[in-house]
């Protein structure tokens, strides 16, 4: 069964709620769409504003930018991984069994995963593999950040955090490791499928899993 999610992301990103119109909602489908396709780098508002046939101008009144946009998808995507995770470990007994599912979710090995109307899931984990660092990786970090627009990867890292301190409450970087977890998750995928020699995925196995254990490996033997 299909359904919609819907998350409260930060208005500092837009100028224009995208999530109150069909053009809103068509923009950022497509933009997905379009960022997995070609790159971000080779993203503009003007190739978006064909493939959707609009004008550039109606996009600039949504958002002011590319990287604008870029970071409401992360903030999109980073709030439903929480989303599905509080689901999927709330049935969950033993601390280290829901750390262990929250590396299946954030490797995207979650066969429970529902299918949801908003976006293509697999599409938008390409995007956050490939681009996501490409969002608060700029000079004028500390000053986005003041307005709270990493809010969603940042409670994402604190949820992890907790579940790594109920299973060892003696450890002593929780959220250091909650946030190495979540940006290895996706450096490790990237370097596995096109800078091979940067992983031990030697054999070329299948990426996704290469990935999982490699985390499974580094989690639970510093946090026994």
């Amino acid at each position: 069964m299909n359904f919609q999610l819907k998350f409260k992301v930060t208005e500092k990103l837009y100028l224009k709620d995208p999530e109150k119109s069909e053009l809103g909602k068509s923009l950022v489908k497509n933009a997905i769409e379009l960022i997995f396709e070609i790159g971000f780098e080779h993203f503009t508002f003007k190739k978006l504003a064909t493939k959707i046939g609009s004008t550039e101008a109606t996009i600039y009144r949504y958002f002011s930018s590319k990287h604008k946009l870029l970071t409401y998808i992360l903030n999109w995507y980073w709030s439903y991984l929480e989303c599905i995770s509080q689901l999927r470990v709330s049935e969950i007994k033993l601390a280290s069994d829901k750390l262990d599912k929250i590396l299946e979710i954030i490797t995207h090995h979650d066969k429970s995963c529902v299918e949801i109307e908003d976006y293509d899931l697999a599409k938008l984990h390409a995007i956050v593999v490939s681009e996501s660092s490409k969002s608060y990786l700029v000079k004028e970090v500390d000053e986005i950040n003041k307005d709270m627009v990493f809010s969603p990867l940042e409670n994402l890292c604190a949820f992890i955090s907790n579940i790594i301190s109920a299973s060892n409450p003696k450890f002593p970087y929780p959220t250091s490791l909650a946030s190495t977890l979540l940006e290895t998750a996706h450096d490790q995928q990237f370097f596995s499928e096109h800078m091979s020699k940067l992983t031990d995925n030697k054999d070329n196995q299948n990426h996704k899993s290469y990935v999982l254990n490699y985390l499974k490996y580094l989690t639970f033997n510093l946090t026994k």
